[in-house]
């Protein structure tokens, strides 16, 4: 019964090869529509340069001025744990504690809802508000996302600008930059809050007999929400929070605090109202230099190439409107990064084809011409796949398909060498498309099939680290996937046509002296392998363990560092140090990075860190002792930009600060919060290092 059952798949794979190569009409038409499909996901394909993972993670922010880290950790970090341990799927907490701040970071299990999980711990944490000590001014409860991360990153720059002018035209831009759709948000930083100030004239109170609180209930009860403020009564000072906003200071000046018949008096009877600015929490400066920071976002699964050409338009336009005294400057833009880094490997991508293409000078230009037809079209039929798998062209998945690059052709070679063989062998071209692929249709379907399971590992790589990952061996796989249908398929019906009849039995000049050449090495060494095995086998052996020695000299990472020319700087300030004395610190470190002629642009923010521009890296809440720079390098040599913040690090070693760390990015999953290793907790992991 073996005999019948090979003679039917014999038969059946003859049908299926000649179906391809005798309607060549079909063929043509099916070999044009592969590469536009594959052309329209080029073009179409959400482009990035890391790929869309959204973890699990969670943050809750609480903010109690004046508390020490032990009172933190004691009176909140520990209860909102102990509340948050009874809910599932929750895997690992850790949290950190320092002068009037805690933060928790709460990691569930991958394959959750992440928005119910998050509903979920947004009504155990409020629910828990009222036990939490009172003088809590800020519990907050975040989730982590891959589209809050800003693509740009603006300043406005201007030493002789008022607050109020540089808010006006800041807002001004993020409001313009709102209307892009494919923008997500908008955001501007760097000035104080506006806040209204209510200075009460206690005579005219009592002429009225009219009370403070009434005063107070009238601003509360007149509108939904104001800015946050205060009213002053002599040397005592009043509080006042809403939930909504005034129109303008007029609104707050005619606000109705007391009638009776005919008697109205507004709140500018009894007080003198004024517009302000509230004390600064977050100061930042861009080389130096007063500025007010404008990050934008875009929205997921969208093209960052497309986001581009409507924003750059409208920072030009928007420029142009700017007074003398007051510059726009994009200092980081992660479209430029992501062009640049998928053009980097896009050149490698044809520099591996031009080697490949050489390796195929001993099959002839002929039957190179064949297997280089084959690579765009396994391609092609590869993005396609990628794209209606959800994928996104990024710097993984096109690494995938460099690694693919080198497979996929090997099923192409494999047939076109064996066609080859069959036309030396006096067989016609006609014959020997159909018999030779036939002959080796079930290995190459092996090898596809072994090369596949290779990398089903990764594809099967569970939680964050594996969604991260998998879009590069999905690349590889369907890359060789597709190229396998192209070899038994596409391949024999090119060849039918360019393919001639051999002059010369033995081939080319390039392959006899390939044959030649392995004739006179790998044959002789086969011979002494096979006369002295013993020998062969532990020189093999040997070869092995010493790879293995090696692997503690190039380390062990499971993502590698993004190679970004940027890198972070965190002083650590004790947590006494007041707004003022922080700010002092920074500037002495920015007049150290002035003088680096390494560095292209550095953003200081003082009291706050800098907003969110890498996927893994959040923003620092406010502190008073916190400055981090943002360093934005030269374009100089790329295997060098890692070495930058060393380079930085000496020169800084002058300065005041107590303790100066260097950060350079790094792929994976979200990092952990740092702070001072005493004041870390975590379930599972220890202290992390200082930035």
């Amino acid at each position: 019964m073996a005999p019948g059952r090979a003679a039917i798949q014999t038969i059946a794979m003859k049908n299926f090869i000649e179906f391809f190569v005798k309607r060549s009409t079909f063929t043509a038409i099916l070999l044009f529509a592969l590469l536009a499909v594959g052309l329209n996901s080029l073009l179409n394909m959400p482009r990035g340069e890391d790929p869309e993972v959204n973890f699990p993670i969670y943050g809750i922010v609480a903010v109690l001025p004046g508390a020490s880290p032990a009172d933190m950790e004691d009176q909140v970090i520990e209860p909102i744990e102990e509340n948050l341990s009874e809910l599932e799927d929750l895997k690992e907490f850790s949290s950190l504690a320092e002068d009037g701040l805690a933060f928790i970071r709460v990691e569930a299990e991958f394959d959750i809802n992440r928005d119910d999980k998050y509903q979920e711990i947004v009504r155990e944490v409020n629910a828990l508000r009222n036990t939490l000590p009172v003088g809590l001014v800020k519990l907050e409860v975040d989730k982590f996302s891959s589209s809050d991360v800003n693509i740009y990153q603006m300043a406005l720059v201007s030493e002789k600008a008022s607050f109020q002018e540089l808010e006006r035209y800041a807002e001004a831009l993020e409001e313009d930059l709102e209307k892009i759709k494919s923008l997500k948000k908008a955001e501007t930083w760097g000035y104080p809050d506006r806040e209204i100030h209510v200075e009460l004239n206690i005579e005219k109170l009592a002429q009225n007999r009219i009370p403070i609180n009434a005063v107070i209930g009238a601003l509360q009860s007149e509108n939904l929400n104001i800015p946050a403020g205060a009213v002053v009564s002599g040397n005592r000072k009043f509080n006042v929070k809403t939930s909504g906003e005034y129109e303008s200071l007029a609104d707050i000046q005619n606000t109705i605090v007391y009638s009776s018949g005919e008697k109205i008096v507004y709140l500018k009877d009894v007080a003198t109202i004024t517009d302000k600015y509230a004390e600064e929490t977050h100061r930042t400066r861009l080389n130096g230099r007063r500025a007010v920071l404008i990050t934008a976002a875009q929205k997921q699964g969208v093209n960052i190439f497309v986001v581009d050409k409507e924003v750059k338009p409208l920072l030009k336009a928007f420029a142009q409107t700017l007074p003398a005294h007051i510059q726009l400057v994009q200092h980081f833009d992660n479209a430029e990064s992501v062009s640049k880094r998928l053009s980097r490997l896009g050149t490698d991508f044809i520099i591996a084809i031009l080697l490949v293409s050489i390796t195929l000078l001993p099959l002839g230009w002929r039957a190179a011409i064949v297997v280089m037809i084959s690579i765009p079209l396994s391609l092609s039929i590869g993005l396609f796949l990628l794209e209606n798998l959800g994928f996104t062209i990024n710097q993984l998945s096109i690494v995938g398909m460099i690694v693919a690059l080198g497979i996929l052709v090997d099923d192409a070679i494999v047939i076109v060498e064996n066609i080859e063989r069959f036309v030396r062998n006096g067989y016609t071209v006609a014959q020997a498309v159909v018999e030779s692929t036939k002959q080796i249709a079930l290995a190459v379907i092996g090898v596809t099939i072994t090369l596949i399971i290779a990398f089903m590992p990764l594809l099967n790589l569970p939680e964050g680290a594996g969604e991260f990952i998998r879009g590069l061996p999905m690349a590889v796989v369907t890359s060789v996937s597709a190229s396998l249908l192209v070899s038994l398929t596409i391949v024999p019906f090119m060849a039918k046509y360019i393919l001639k009849a051999h002059h010369s039995p033995e081939g080319n000049i390039f392959l006899r002296a390939l044959n030649r050449g392995i004739h006179l090495t790998y044959s002789r060494l086969m011979v002494v392998s096979l006369r002295y095995p013993r020998l062969a086998l532990l020189i093999t052996f040997g070869l092995v363990g010493l790879a293995f020695t090696i692997v503690p000299l190039v380390g062990f990472s499971l993502f590698p560092k993004s190679e970004k020319p940027q890198f972070y700087i965190n002083i650590e300030l004790p947590g006494t140090a007041s707004f003022e004395e922080t700010d002092q610190v920074t500037r002495e470190v920015e007049k150290v990075l002035a003088q680096n002629p390494h560095i292209r642009y550095y953003t200081s923010n003082v009291g706050k860190g800098n907003p969110q521009v890498y996927y893994n890296v959040n923003q620092r809440n406010e502190q008073t002792n916190l400055p981090i720079f943002l360093c934005n390098a030269m374009p100089i040599v790329r295997r060098k930009n890692w070495k930058l913040s060393r380079i930085c690090g000496k020169s800084l070693k002058p300065t005041p600060a107590p303790k100066c760390r260097f950060w350079t990015m790094s792929k994976g999953r979200p990092w952990k919060p740092r702070c001072h290793p005493d004041f870390w907790r975590s379930s599972r992991h220890p202290a992390p290092p200082f930035l």
